[in-house]
């Protein structure tokens, strides 16, 4: 960490998921563009390694949810509003799709964009990989970042659900069917991530980790977002070979998700749902442990938390969390910044 204190930090590779990771990238930039961020160069570049694990295949297209709204979000095309899916938006195809009563009614494409998944599947089904793909898509877009899906592979989360209608008790749906029909109001029994095992990471990928000045794990999602990512074979071991720093901040403030489901998938996977808890699942880097993190962020509101994870080896300090604008945001990003750099002080609770 010394070594990158002692120079500017012109690299930054975030690990992201969607809306929470997106709304943290608008506060990185503005930040850097500002010129409020500890250390970090006036020309610093931005990374970007997205979560693939939520795609999902709808009506003959293949849908990148997480990509695509940091893509939209980045490039100003974003619903304020919803979080996601295009700015003024229609919603004629889903309409009409539904009135010839296809499935799924629940998961709604809107007309603008249909034309991204279109262009995607119809680049996928010439051969061209999910990341050159993406590539292209960005060229319209232009979102300042280097947008990399986390793998080529095809790999989706699922979730347990209870159901007395099935044999077994329980029935397996997608993550996308968890979030948006049933709304996370089912107790999630356990999460699958189909194919994650046998993936690699995508082109660029470890590159990013390894040759940066500084990694950072957004407040997304721990287990469907940013631990999708993490499950990618080599990923894990590349973050904590890397020669930069480390530092998540807590998507968990107050006790509960701010947007989410954090809460219901923590509890699947047996993690009390806590921004201390979060920190030590994903745990410190350092000799003999399986971490990746040398810093942590919680809110302010978790101040009484901080010794816990500093008992366990983590540096950690409370600041404000809540990403009220990308001003807000800039300042959690400079406070994380600041706890694993040393260019600056983060204020402990």
């Amino acid at each position: 960490m010394d070594a990158v204190s002692a120079r500017p930090v012109s690299r930054i590779t975030v690990l992201s998921g969607g809306m929470g990771g997106a709304r943290f990238l608008q506060g990185l930039l503005h930040g850097i563009a500002a010129g409020t961020l500890p250390g970090v160069a006036a020309d610093a570049e931005v990374t970007v390694v997205a979560n693939t694990a939520d795609d999902i295949w709808v009506h003959g297209l293949k849908v990148c949810p997480d990509l695509d709204t940091v893509m939209y979000t980045l490039g100003d095309g974003i619903d304020l509003d919803r979080g996601w899916g295009r700015r003024d938006e229609s919603w004629s195809v889903k309409e009409e799709l539904a009135a010839y009563g296809v499935e799924p009614t629940w998961f709604g494409l809107g007309d603008r964009d249909v034309a991204t998944h279109l262009v995607r599947t119809q680049m996928l089904e010439a051969g061209y990989p999910l990341s050159a793909v993406t590539e292209a898509l960005c060229r319209r877009w232009e979102p300042r970042v280097r947008l990399l899906p986390m793998s080529d592979d095809r790999v989706e989360t699922h979730v347990v659900v209870a159901d007395e209608a099935e044999p077994s008790g329980r029935r397996v749906v997608h993550f996308q069917e968890y979030w948006v029909r049933m709304r996370a109001e089912v107790p999630a029994e356990s999460v699958l991530v189909v194919g994650l095992d046998a993936s690699t990471p995508g082109p660029g990928v470890l590159e990013a980790i390894t040759e940066t000045d500084l990694v950072v794990l957004p407040p997304s999602n721990p287990v469907v977002s940013v631990g999708t990512i993490l499950g990618v074979p080599g990923v894990r071991d590349a973050l904590r070979a890397s020669p930069a720093p480390v530092v998540g901040l807590s998507p968990i403030v107050g006790g509960t998700h701010v947007r989410g489901m954090a809460r219901q998938v923590l509890t699947a996977i047996g993690v009390e749902v806590s921004a201390s808890a979060v920190g030590l699942h994903y745990g410190a880097r350092r000799s003999g442990s399986a971490g990746v993190l040398d810093g942590w962020l919680v809110d302010e509101r978790d101040a009484d938390q901080v010794e816990r994870v500093r008992a366990a080896g983590l540096p950690c300090a409370a600041v404000p969390l809540m990403m009220t604008d990308p001003a807000a945001t800039a300042a959690m990003a400079a406070a994380a910044i600041a706890l694993v750099t040393g260019a600056g002080a983060a204020e402990a609770g």
